[in-house]
């Protein structure tokens, strides 16, 4: 796990080191630098060692032939078979020399080798050509951008910042389009209109003018013309338990200690028991506890780690604590990202890192099982009655109390089209295309970049379809985003079991019964669980990874939110109508509680202004 960065065009190493600081966070255990003779090439790595941590591993790091040096984050966890492929004799025992070695028997076809979370970079120092790849589901984040014919690349955003003059930077306000709709910019756009987010499952080549970028895998190819164990469920439990084990064991391999994330719910609880069943003793388990009950769901955390047997750590931290991160979430994002579990998340890292340099996490299994309530809304607004009388409804429930008022809203979708991104937003309680014409200053076409369905060789029911969607974008660019950025600010590396694409592709592919049974949602997976833990552990509503923002909004952050939306700073910014955000703070202080995040996003999105005036600035 690490940070890279790099410039493919002229240039000079000072440029590169400050690129490579402004990430330091990602790699603290040593950096390294490569430019070639003609300065028009420079690749920079900062290295957290997780496998082999000798120096001999360090990055970048050449070929055995020397043709070719290669900078990469992440890490593959099948990289031992692979090696047993090749006929080589290793210098090294990292992953690093591995995925370098099959680059050079294989070509860019070696990426259907890997099992991992990776951002690869390798130069051709004979050709002067560049390529890069990106893992399927996309857990290890690449910004790129080409300014005057010279290709700049990292990990994070800030990282391409700190290359490129500010005379070359202009705002994309389909970005803020974005995410007003949606608490995030997906790919393959960010906030700047020459800065881009390399694509999940991609592979790229670079000429030294363009970059020419195709897929190597794409989840709606991978949903086959037949379900699989249509008839057998047993065998469906069977294979699925069968694939996660290993997908664990897979990711246990580490030479630094390691734990998992366990916050007591479906997910975390099924990966921290197949972890725990792969270890000789006790393994490290993080908890964080709010000290809003509402939000603190330790005590079933508690019970799942007792249960197993694990090492558990419980962090308990307070509203001031929880706080004084907020100014940390907006540097930590580069971009406005309105997801406010970040905070929770940053805390949990930081803490975990105290003890352990690599997690694991339950990430992903919401997308694959069915585990959302928006996946309920898919079904309910595709039944053919409530597309017909979708006018009576939105106006019968306006007339109703505030949660059915934010009901009214589901259902009020601008475009048939555009349901998913629709659904997505206003379960997220942020702008629907109507707001955003009265909102924005700029004038645009108010709809998100978002592609809202994708053909598959098997008839997908709109649940499935909703899903789909979130594997798309809510997946890589809000939740994968999220854990990196607060994981990799404390130098702790996250995996992913969920992740693995052969988990993915088998999910994709099974019967829709099998994930949702009735009212239960992730039927499967829940009894795939309770072959290590008591069902009765888990027989309470779900409340997902949440803060009590609401309560803070109208207690500790109402004077900050209120100042950032004043007048003067709203009008200043240039974004947005003030009158609208005055209308909104209004609505919302007079009891229509449901407006929180809409308010939070412009709160986010101002604050991102402000920070960005101010590294201009500098």
């Amino acid at each position: 796990m690490c940070g890279i960065a790099g410039i493919i065009g002229p240039s000079n190493i000072s440029v590169l080191r400050k690129m490579n600081a402004t990430q330091a966070h990602r790699g603290p255990d040593a950096e390294g630098f490569y430019q070639n003779v003609k300065n028009t090439a420079f690749l920079g790595h900062q290295r957290l060692s997780i496998i082999d941590l000798s120096t001999s591993a360090n990055q970048p790091m050449y070929s055995h032939c020397n043709r070719y040096v290669m900078v990469f984050n992440g890490e593959v966890f099948n990289y031992q078979d692979v090696a047993k492929k090749l006929n080589r004799a290793w210098k090294t025992h990292s992953d690093t020399e591995v995925i370098l070695e099959a680059f050079v028997e294989w070509g860019d076809d070696f990426v259907h080798e890997l099992n991992g979370m990776f951002a690869i970079v390798i130069y051709d120092t004979q050709e002067d050509f560049t390529y890069f790849f990106r893992d399927r589901l996309g857990v290890k984040p690449l910004y790129y951008g080409i300014i005057d014919d010279t290709l700049f690349f990292a990990s994070e955003l800030k990282s391409v910042l700190a290359a490129i003059p500010d005379n070359k930077l202009n705002t994309n306000h389909q970005a803020i389009v974005d995410f007003l709709q949606l608490g995030y910019i997906p790919k393959p756009y960010t906030i700047y209109e020459e800065i881009y987010k390399f694509p999940p499952g991609a592979k790229g080549f670079y000429n030294g003018s363009e970059m020419a970028v195709s897929y190597y895998w794409k989840a709606e190819e991978k949903v086959s013309a037949q379900t699989k164990f249509a008839d057998n469920f047993n065998g469906a439990k069977t294979h699925l338990k069968d694939l996660l084990e290993d997908a664990v064991r897979l990711r246990m391999i580490a030479d630094v200690p390691f734990g998992t994330f366990l916050s007591g719910g479906i997910d975390s609880s099924l990966i921290t028991a197949m972890a725990q069943k792969n270890a000789d003793s006790p393994i490290n388990s993080f908890s964080i506890a709010m000290r809003d009950a509402k939000f603190n769901e330790i005590q079933y955390a508690s019970a799942v780690a007792k249960h197993l047997n694990t090492k558990h750590h419980i962090f308990e931290v307070s509203e001031a604590d929880t706080l004084e991160h907020l100014h940390q979430m907006t540097e930590a994002y580069d971009e406005p990202y309105a997801d406010s579990s970040a905070l929770p998340t940053l805390l949990v890292s930081r803490l975990a890192r105290t003890e352990v340099t690599m997690t694991l996490s339950g990430d992903g299994g919401d997308e694959l099982f069915q585990g959302y309530g928006m996946y309920t809304w898919a079904n309910r607004l595709n039944n053919p009655l409530v597309r017909a009388f979708k006018p009576l409804l939105v106006s019968a429930l306006k007339q109703l109390p505030e949660k059915y008022q934010r009901g009214a809203e589901v259902f009020n979708y601008a475009h048939k089209d555009r349901i998913p991104a629709h659904i997505f937003s206003q379960e997220q309680y942020l702008f629907s295309e109507r707001e955003l014409s009265k909102l924005l200053v700029k004038s645009t076409k108010n709809i998100a970049s978002v592609k809202n369905y994708f053909p598959t060789a098997r008839t997908l029911n709109a649940a499935e379809k909703q899903a789909l969607f979130d594997i798309k974008y809510y997946l890589p660019d809000d939740l994968l985003v999220k854990v990196d950025r607060a994981s990799m600010q404390y130098a702790l590396e996250t995996r992913t079991p969920f992740l693995d694409y052969r988990v993915v592709e088998f999910a994709l592919n099974l019967p829709y019964n099998f994930k949702v049974k009735g009212d239960t949602s992730k039927y499967l997976l829940k009894e795939v669980l309770y072959d290590y833990v008591p069902r009765e552990l888990f027989d309470r509503p779900k409340w997902g990874f949440s803060i009590p923002l609401v309560k803070w909004m109208n207690g500790e952050l109402k004077s900050t939110i209120e100042n950032t939306l004043s007048k003067g700073n709203v009008e200043a910014a240039g974004l947005v109508n003030y009158s609208e955000v005055k209308r909104l703070l209004t609505a919302y202080q007079g009891g229509k509680s449901y407006l929180y995040n809409r308010i939070w996003a412009l709160y986010i999105l101002h604050r991102w202004k402000e920070s960005e005036n101010k590294r201009k600035q500098a």
